[in-house]
């Protein structure tokens, strides 16, 4: 299927700005927050409240996104995406407020540190000991502990994926769900879907390779299964997914290799494909095309599917 006619309007726009991997880092973070000014307002929630937690290395922060109704609430722990480089609270905020609506849950979105300031592991270090202290102040939030799942977009579903493989390992909580929308699972970008789609689909291969030198200068820990989620030894035991690719998407094949590792070892898997659609459109493409609406209702009809499963 050829590319979505509004994905395509919107990446003419986007295709003639400076590419990300010709900035500097603090250039980009700052055309990010810009871009923010032009979206429309989005919906309200419940209740919203910024906090902090004592995390591995200081403070960190999270933004408590609660839905209309009586708690306890399911819980969504939510990792933003920009290439473990860039993006913010602010910047996942629709996002945010969306699956809160759609799913029924507290969503608890976390601002872990960012490369090249703090390189690996400090992102999946972060998302751990938030996801471990939701669990154990479940209750001081309105939240329900034994309904907690984990969700991000391209670099945050990267995360939410190393969260589920680290709180099975690492006698950490127990996770009823995995939400990875497009998410980066490894660093080999050899694979046909980088080929085919590593120029003129917003996300390029040379913004890839940018993130991944700020994140992950050591080649050895792009190995790493904290870092490249694929590379796990060991597949079983871990939470059923939601494993969300887009055909003009340079990590289409890493995600749907992942969805398969899953399946083989036993995991129950959602794996679909958008055949007209770009990288983390659901979050990228909210407000331009209808299909992202939709995918985000599906996101919280699985989340509550698997909440009341538990």
């Amino acid at each position: 299927m050829s590319l979505h006619p509004g994905a395509a309007a919107w990446l003419e726009i986007m295709n003639r700005l400076p590419p990300t991997h010709t900035l500097p880092v603090d250039v980009v973070r700052a055309n990010g927050a810009a871009r923010l000014k032009l979206l429309p307002p989005p919906p309200t929630v419940a209740h919203v409240v910024n906090r902090d937690f004592p995390g591995p290395r200081g403070p960190i922060s999270l933004r408590l996104y609660t839905p209309f109704g009586i708690g306890p609430f399911p819980i969504t722990v939510f990792f933003h995406g920009g290439g473990f480089v860039a993006g913010s609270l602010d910047g996942s905020d629709a996002a945010c407020r969306h699956l809160c609506l759609n799913s029924g849950s507290l969503i608890v979105s976390v601002d872990y540190r960012l490369a090249p300031e703090h390189r690996f592991p400090a992102a999946p270090d972060d998302c751990f000991a938030a996801t471990q202290w939701v669990a154990q102040h479940a209750g001081e939030i309105g939240g329900d502990r034994r309904r907690i799942a984990v969700a991000g977009d391209s670099a945050g579903g990267n995360l939410a994926a190393v969260v589920s493989l680290r709180a099975r390992d690492e006698d950490g909580p127990r996770i009823c769900g995995q939400l990875l929308n497009c998410p980066v699972t490894d660093y080999d970008m050899a694979l046909p879907s980088y080929r085919e789609n590593g120029e003129g689909y917003f996300l390029t291969t040379d913004t890839m390779r940018w993130f991944t030198e700020h994140y992950l200068p050591d080649v050895q820990h792009r190995v790493h299964p904290h870092a490249a989620p694929l590379r796990a030894k060991d597949f079983s035991r871990l939470p059923p997914a939601y494993v969300l690719t887009a055909q003009y998407d340079p990590l289409r094949d890493e995600g749907e290799a992942l969805a398969d590792k899953l399946a083989t070892a036993g995991v129950p898997v959602v794996k679909k494909r958008y055949s007209n659609m770009i990288h983390a459109f659901p979050s990228s493409l909210l407000y331009v095309v209808p299909e992202a609406a939709e995918e985000n209702a599906a996101f919280g009809a699985w989340l509550k599917a698997r909440f009341a499963a538990v």
